[in-house]
């Protein structure tokens, strides 16, 4: 289990909200009060709902669900990618790609465009073609890239989403919303914490904090692959028993059947 220490949330500035003229009345619950002109978040309720978001993130990929993070604004790009590069997780940090949960199979299309400009470049062949193409597809390339390095091995759609800042990638939501997906969010003093099953009130502006929600994230992301593993280990292994202890009972079936017919 990931641990939420309420010093690294109070160093990191996760109780500092938005200015008070901009809030939503559905977070009043998670506000501790006012200083100078900015909501403070409770940080016992934060730490109370990062642990339980922690916990279900685990148990979800542990039972194999599909995470995906998402964080598009500019301080959260280079963590975002850093953070989930290091757990082996997919993400999405620059721009939202409608569809990408509703319509997956013509995000597939473009990521198997991504992958087939990636397979030129490194074979050679695009360097066969003239200047007036390599020009006209390299814009292209650096597009999808873009868009798409951080889902580009990515299978199927995913079957969670973690987000930080759920007002801003508020279209992001709204699909998971669609298809049923469950959701983990950041939700500053700005943001609806209804809309989302698993809300954790705290600053999704600050660099440091962000830093915090997407360590944490990823570190309970790795935990569950971890223990995915060992369970498939222990299941490949209990079935291979079974069929080493059902061998010789079937080699003496066909010892017995054997016989019969001599």
């Amino acid at each position: 289990m990931v641990e939420v220490v309420m010093k690294d949330l109070l160093e990191a500035g996760v109780h500092f909200g938005h200015q008070t003229n901009r809030w939503n009345p559905k977070m009043k619950k998670y506000i501790y009060g006012k200083r100078n002109g900015i909501y403070i978040i409770d940080l016992i309720k934060t730490q109370e709902k990062l642990s339980g978001a922690l916990t279900f993130i685990e148990e979800q990929v542990t039972n194999g669900a599909i995470p995906l993070m998402v964080s598009t604004k500019r301080q959260a790009q280079d963590i975002i990618e850093e953070e989930c590069r290091k757990a082996g997780t997919f993400y999405v940090n620059v721009r939202w790609l409608g569809g990408l949960l509703t319509n997956f199979k013509t995000i597939k299309t473009s990521i198997a465009k991504l992958k087939l400009f990636e397979t030129m470049k490194a074979d050679g062949r695009w360097e066969q073609l003239n200047k007036k193409d390599q020009s006209r597809y390299e814009k292209v390339y650096r597009k999808l890239y873009k868009n798409l390095n951080g889902v580009k091995e990515m299978e199927n759609p995913p079957t969670l989403l973690i987000v930080i800042d759920s007002e801003r990638e508020n279209i992001a939501v709204l699909e998971a919303q669609k298809k049923n997906i469950p959701i983990v969010a950041v939700v500053d003093t700005n943001g609806d914490p209804e809309q989302v099953g698993h809300p954790v009130p705290g600053n999704d502006d600050a660099i440091r904090s962000i830093k915090l929600f997407a360590s944490k994230f990823t570190e309970a992301i790795a935990e569950g692959m971890k223990k995915r593993a060992q369970k498939e280990t222990q299941v490949m292994a209990a079935a291979q028993a079974e069929a080493e202890a059902e061998a010789p009972v079937v080699e003496a079936q066909a010892v017995v059947a054997e016989n019969e017919v001599k």
